[in-house]
């Protein structure tokens, strides 16, 4: 069971799109509900919206990971962060390209931190 979970993790780590759809205007969030700034610039652009569904991917995989009681309050915390720093970029897409970039790395060591502590207890 550990290997398996493991190994989802780590496929949805490598920015898998196992349901084959088409990323180009794939956001995370209903793009017809779009209502702020950043929500839609993200929209209106094929690489944001790209790099918002593979933060997506790896915050499923990350969420799904046990952690410490204190490690998942901490883990929302992050998140929260994340979309608050995301609605204070508005529609300055080089903002919201290095947010998602800098979010997508922590995302990834997180995850393989999470894996190798799981894997090893």
């Amino acid at each position: 069971m550990k290997k398996l979970l493991a190994f989802s993790v780590v496929f949805a780590a490598m920015g898998s799109n196992p349901m084959g759809w088409s990323t180009a205007h794939a956001a995370s969030f209903d793009c017809s509900a779009a209502s702020t700034a950043d929500e839609k610039a993200i929209c209106a652009n094929p690489g944001l919206s790209s790099l918002d569904s593979e933060m997506s991917g790896l915050w499923y995989g990350y969420k799904a990971m046990p952690l410490l009681m204190g490690a998942s309050g901490d883990r929302q915390d992050q998140a929260d962060a994340f979309l608050k720093s995301r609605s204070a970029c508005g529609s300055d897409t080089a903002c919201l390209t290095k947010l998602y970039d800098a979010r997508i790395e922590t995302l990834q060591t997180n995850i393989n931190w999470a894996v190798k502590n799981y894997c090893n207890n």
